[in-house]
């Protein structure tokens, strides 16, 4: 039995369905559909040389990846490498052809370091380590049971304080962006991320088939957007925050607190019976703020690099 590992043909249904099915096994805390991936794989800015590997075997998708360069990052030459294998194929060589196909396309677009976020489990990790690479952060998935749980009550905004939804954007949504551009700025990571064009932003996160503008929260302080919890949903009754945050001049306020729990609410009330989310491990403030929602940690990964040579 040969493994081959080609590209993603986003014209072909099986081809999404099988890297779908891998990545759920795989990844069952991440919000995605085939029709999530060949958006991503078709929309994502060209400068990030972004491409989506399946290993197959007799005709079967056994492995996925996701390659390309960070190509918002401040820093050229910061490429990442994120390998998925079935568990129930793992130990037949579609890994290591993967992770070797995904390195020889960052080295051919002039990337310098690869990083990878590998699960939190001993295997994965020798698997990463055996490549040359070395542990760097970590980060948590988190889930909440929707249907269940118990949410802290609604609040009333205090004055001069407005909720609103995605939606109510939809005319022009760059004070979203804005938004979106600052916060993702203090974010905690490896690769340090500047938001600079509409365009691609409005390709990769509003008009993304997961992405819910009628479940985004937004709060106003006197008419400006301070602070929002950006919502995917999967179609099904799944749910997820990808981003909650608060602009720098607004912050020390409650103001995520009371946008994520504005979301919360109304996906639950849409009928979304598990949230999910994620947090870098040095993110306590936002930790200590899904901790209040009752958000509990489901899987921890660790993010590896490894110099290219």
């Amino acid at each position: 039995m040969t493994v081959i590992v080609r590209d993603l043909r986003p014209g072909v249904r099986s081809d999404a369905e099988g890297f779908a099915r891998v990545r759920q096994l795989t990844l069952p805390f991440i919000l995605f559909t085939p029709e999530s991936l060949v958006h991503d794989l078709t929309h994502t800015h060209p400068d990030a040389r972004f491409r989506q590997l399946v290993a197959e075997e007799d005709g079967e998708v056994v492995g996925a990846a996701q390659v390309g360069l960070a190509h918002e990052s401040t820093e050229p030459g910061q490429g990442f490498a994120n390998v998925y294998v079935h568990p129930e194929r793992t130990g037949r060589g579609a890994g290591t052809l993967l992770a070797r196909t995904a390195e020889a396309h960052l080295s051919a677009v002039g990337a310098r370091t690869s990083y990878a976020w590998v699960l939190d489990a001993p295997s994965n990790r020798a698997f990463a380590e055996h490549r040359g690479y070395t542990a760097s952060r970590s980060a948590h998935f988190l889930r909440l049971d929707l249907a269940n749980g118990a949410l802290p009550p609604l609040r009333t905004p205090p004055p001069g304080v407005e909720l609103r939804t995605g939606a109510d954007f939809a005319d022009d949504p760059r004070p979203l962006f804005a938004l979106d551009a600052e916060t993702t700025r203090d974010e905690p990571s490896d690769i340090d991320t500047e938001f600079a064009d509409y365009r691609a932003w409005l390709d990769g996160t509003w008009r993304h088939p997961l992405f819910s503008r009628e479940l985004t929260s937004v709060v106003l302080v006197d008419g400006r957007p301070a602070a929002f919890s950006a919502a995917r949903t999967d179609g099904g009754t799944r749910y997820g925050t990808v981003m909650t945050g608060t602009a720098r001049a607004f912050r020390g306020r409650g103001l995520a607190k009371l946008a994520k729990n504005d979301s919360l609410h109304r996906a639950r009330a849409a009928g979304f019976t598990q949230a999910f989310t994620g947090n870098d491990s040095g993110n306590g403030p936002m930790l200590a703020v899904n901790k209040w929602f009752g958000y509990d940690i489901c899987a921890t990964e660790v993010r590896y690099v490894r110099e290219l040579g």
